[in-house]
């Protein structure tokens, strides 16, 4: 029939192409927008209005084939409650996104929806889960229509992984603007357009887009919406950066606009510098940035903005645990240098003294020998490879107009800097000849640095170098305890020697890769995902470009610190990657190799590194190493190159005791800061009943608490038996053989079909759900968000629907059952209800076709019908069934069931209207803090509600 697109209202039923669909409000020209009844809006699609039809939604059949038992029809129940993604609560963002929240990362969301516009620093601890608060408080503002445009400002490397988690998590499709990509994205615009309109969802790197010519551009078409990651690294508390006033520059102009959402993420918020931590604050209202935090009225307005917990915090959260690693076993391994590489670094460092020694020159160079004569000392406690790299090298210190420019220039390269640039080239090589002649390679210091070099190269492997040997000595332990490890390394050079000795000193089974910052970050996952996916154990070989952001806590449990760093920001980064939310692990392992005989680790090591873990072991803070640090390190490297002492001479240098009691005295106060600051905005205080109902409401499990892990393993269970797979489930995990399942099953699973899946028969004997996270690499998590599970719901969901199956579907839409907990006949109704909710928006409202599915019961009362209480409902779902029925007695209960919907279709529509009151206040409720957000908010249910499901219970003995 033709009909206009006029005669098909929001939210009603219509038939085209063969199958139902529910019209959706949005009319693009000639078109019916419509989606799949299964409510899935990947399948979101166009039908012209002359191939469209209006349709009712059919009643269960009564035939013997469509009615099942106890556990075909409660497979309908869970499968519709799973494949929602357009439910009807108040949180619009949990329907459709591909990972189940944990409660505690709902409170930076319900501090975000309180405010008219957002503005939120979140600084909780590393490996709580950051990224996934802030893209989820980003997915509700976007459904809601709050925001229309998202950018997330990132370093590079840590680009590719925020595209992966808001793809794969949270169904935001994001481009990535890098210099890479800008003029492949750039190409097809005209010249009055911007990417950042044209492309809605963009992640960008801060340090590409800071730059004057490109801010402008990017200010001027800045989205509504801007999370910035890292953030700590985007202030200074001095101009001592330009890099950082740069981005400080960039993010002062986004939010300038008091209307734009600004979201400011970072583990590290407050690194020791007051100033750089108001000037945070202040990004996201000005006069944050001299509230005064000891008085009431200050900490309240800072506590709207701002979230910090740490995981002691969160552990257990209403009523949730977080299964985060219990310990943490910390070692720190010595190693003393074999006779020749302690001649080849005595000889080094004689050439080093020699070098700062020098006065000639100008002042430039001067800095130049300096800061060269320190990179080779790192250089050559690193490894022989990274020696003889730096000695091979020039410094590009020596190009510095000014000493300050040297300084600057070099403070990167040889120190381990945190909270500057990202972890994008700090892990080269320095140069260790700071000659400013092109050609000198017949001087003599030419000529000793190349003799050094060939020096180098020959204490290559573990006879000469006893630090290698202490490492493969050390990573045969790890491995030989279950205990896959992660080795850190400072310099390239160092991290692809290490790699190529581990894998000749392994036995087969054992995997080593090297991850450095010579990759593009697409190549680092690349690799670390080829490694992890070869058989038998595996060991990471990586640089600082993976201390950051990057998360391996699915695939090692161990990290050893190959190179010590003279920053412990830099070693918790490190441990970071295992010790988090994810892993499996009860416990993790740190190892420190130090050499006791090259001056300086073990002084790092006792001043930095340790009291680093006495503070936090105290406080449960890391508070970061205070900039006098540097006093330390450089009364360290003065004593040795200056003035020629041996270490056990270090050890009693006043000079170096002093800054030490100083440095330590200044980390003791600002630690007992920041443990109150956390104390004091942890959000542990909050009031969360009105949140635990709503997340009840709006969570699928709803009323009789379908959905939990234990439901859902149980509906994965019969999901998969009744198709055929061998399934076992113990209190751990659901185990499931899949090669016997239809191809269709295995595609939705991820599975190859057909030969290609006998030949992988080995590979992939078994598919494991966990009941609850951590998982494994290749795992999947009975919840109901991961794709595995959504799937399979949606394609029995599906098939159960079909008008005209080709095959009898696995859940039933009818079933008469016998029960000792019912008296009488009782009669229990899957219902889905259908609702146009109108949200008010930033700009102008926006209406979406919701929906929430109900189990409705009434039992028979003198010769009516008298509606059971939801908690009637939850204990007759939960119940088992009790004796058999007699087959033509199971039709004859099931056609008079059928019979009766026409008369009870009108009180299903009248509670439906009485859910859509609740529904109303519930979104009410959330909003109620922000009144503008309030007007214009509607809810109005369809005239109709669908029975998808018909369920009849009998006295067990009885003969009703």
């Amino acid at each position: 029939m033709s009909a206009s697109t006029t005669a098909f209202e929001p939210g009603s039923l219509v038939r085209g192409r063969g199958r139902e669909w529910v019209v959706l409000p949005r009319f693009d020209g000639p078109f019916v927008t419509v989606r799949p009844l299964n409510g899935d809006d990947a399948f979101t699609t166009l039908l012209f209005p002359d191939e469209v039809e209006p349709a009712d939604f059919p009643p269960p059949s009564a035939r013997p084939e469509h009615i099942g038992d106890h556990t075909s029809a409660g497979l309908l129940r869970t499968a519709m409650r799973v494949g929602f993604s357009s439910t009807a609560g108040p949180f619009r963002a949990l329907g459709s996104i591909a990972v189940e929240p944990r409660q505690y990362q709902f409170v930076p969301l319900l501090m975000a929806l309180r405010m008219e516009t957002v503005r939120m620093l979140i600084a909780d601890d590393v490996g709580i889960g950051k990224t996934i608060e802030a893209a989820l408080i980003a997915k509700e503002l976007l459904e809601r229509g709050e925001a229309r445009r998202l950018t997330v400002l990132c370093s590079p490397a840590l680009a590719e992984q925020w595209q992966t988690e808001l793809r794969d998590k949270f169904g935001i499709d994001a481009e990535l603007v890098l210099p890479a990509t800008v003029r492949r994205l750039e190409r097809p615009l005209r010249s009055d357009q911007s990417l950042f309109e044209v492309h809605p969802y963009t992640i960008v790197s801060t340090d590409f887009i800071k730059a004057e010519h490109r801010r402008a551009q990017f200010l001027r078409a800045c989205p509504d919406l801007v999370i910035v990651d890292e953030a700590h690294t985007c202030v200074s508390a001095s101009a001592e950066s330009g890099q950082r006033q740069l981005r400080f520059e960039l993010l002062k102009g986004v939010a300038k606009d008091a209307s734009r959402h600004l979201l400011l993420v970072t583990a590290t918020p407050h690194s020791g510098k007051e100033d750089a931590f108001r000037d945070l604050l202040g990004l996201l209202r000005p006069e944050l940035a001299d509230v005064d935090m000891r008085s009431r009225r200050g900490r309240e307005l800072l506590a709207r903005h701002f979230v910090q917990r740490r995981r002691r915090d969160i552990r257990t959260f209403i009523g949730e645990s977080t299964p985060f690693p219990k310990d943490r076993a910390v070692r720190d391994t010595p190693y003393e240098m074999s006779p020749a590489y302690a001649e080849f670094h005595a000889d080094v460092l004689d050439y080093a003294r020699a070098s700062v020694r020098d006065t000639s020159g100008s002042d430039v160079q001067q800095r130049a020998r300096w800061w060269s004569a320190l990179a080779l000392l790192r250089s050559v406690a690193s490894s022989p490879a990274a020696a003889a790299s730096a000695l091979r090298t020039r410094t590009a210190t020596v190009h510095a107009s000014t000493p300050a420019e040297a300084d600057d220039v070099a403070r990167a390269k040889v120190y381990d800097l945190t909270d500057d640039d990202a972890m994008e080239g700090v892990d080269a090589v320095p140069g260790a000849d700071a000659t400013i002649e092109v050609d000198v390679k017949d001087s003599p210091e030419a000529a000793q640095l190349a003799e050094l070099a060939e020096r180098a190269d020959a204490l290559r492997g573990q006879e000469r170098d006893t630090k290698l040997k202490t490492l493969v000595k050390t990573v045969k332990g790890l491995l030989a305890e279950g205990y896959d490890p992660i080795v850190f390394c400072r310099y390239i050079p160092t991290a692809e020697y290490v790699a190529g000795e581990l894998e000749k000193a392994l036995k087969k089974g054992h995997t080593v890769a090297a991850v450095t910052g010579e990759l593009p970050p697409p190549e680092r996952v690349s690799r670390i995902n080829d490694l992890v996916s070869a058989q038998g154990r595996h060991v990471l070989v990586a640089t600082d470009c993976l201390s950051e952001g990057v998360n391996l806590q699915e695939h090692f449990r161990a990290v050893v610190h190959y190179d010590l760093a003279w920053n412990p920001t830099r070693h918790e980064q490190r441990e970071g990657r295992v010790d988090r939310f994810g892993q499996r692990a009860d416990q993790v392992r740190a190892v420190t190799l130090y050499g006791v005989d090259n001056g300086i680790d073990g002084l790092v090591l006792d001043v930095l590194i340790k009291k680093h873990r006495t503070i936090a072991d105290h406080t449960g803070v890391a508070v970061p190493v205070p900039s006098s640090s540097d006093s330390v390190t450089q009364a360290l490297v003065e004593g040795m190159l200056i003035r020629g002492q041996q270490p056990d001479q270090l050890q009693l240098d006043l000079g170096i005791t002093e800054a030490r009691d100083t440095l330590h005295r200044e980390w003791e106060l600002l630690s007992e800061k920041e443990s109150k600051r956390v104390t004091k905005f942890a959000q542990s205080g909050m009031d969360l009943s009105d949140v635990e109902q709503e997340l009840r409401r709006t969570a699928p499990a709803a009323r009789d608490a379908i959905g939990k892990p234990s439901d859902i393993a149980a509906f994965m269970r019969d999901a998969l038996g009744a198709l055929g797979a061998p399934v076992t489930l113990d209190e751990e995990k659901l185990t499931v053989q899949p090669l016997p399942l239809p191809p269709g099953v295995r595609a939705m699973l991820g599975l190859k079909s057909g030969a290609a899946a006998e030949s992988q028969r080995d590979k992939a004997k078994e598919l494991v759900f966990r009941r609850d996270l951590p998982i494994g690499p290749r795992e999947h998590v009975l919840h109901r968000t991961d794709p595995a599970v959504r799937s399979l719901a949606r394609y029995v969901m599906e098939s159960a629907l079909e008008a005209q199956p080709e095959v009898s579907p696995s859940a039933k839409r009818c079933g008469v059952t016998r029960s000792a907990d019912v008296r009488v006949r009782t009669v229990l109704l899957l219902v889905r209800y259908r609702f146009l909710l109108t949200l008010p928006g930033r700009d102008t409202p926006r209406t979406v076709v919701v929906e929430d599915a109900q189990v409705r019961g009434y039992r028979s009362a003198g010769g009516g019908r008298e509606w059971l209480s939801d908690e009637e409902v939850a204990s007759l779902l939960a119940s088992s069934p009790d004796g058999n029925v007699l087959p033509e007695q199971v039709v004859r209960q099931a056609e008079r069931a059928v019979a009766e919907l026409g008369q009870v279709q009108g009180e299903l529509d009248a509670l439906g209207a009485t859910l859509a009151e609740e529904l109303y206040q519930a979104h009410y409720n959330i909003r109620k803090s922000a009144e503008t957000r309030v007007r214009g908010l509607k809810l109005v249910p369809h005239d109709r509600a669908d029975v998808l499901g018909l369920y009849v219970y009998l006295p067990a003995g009885g003969t009703q």
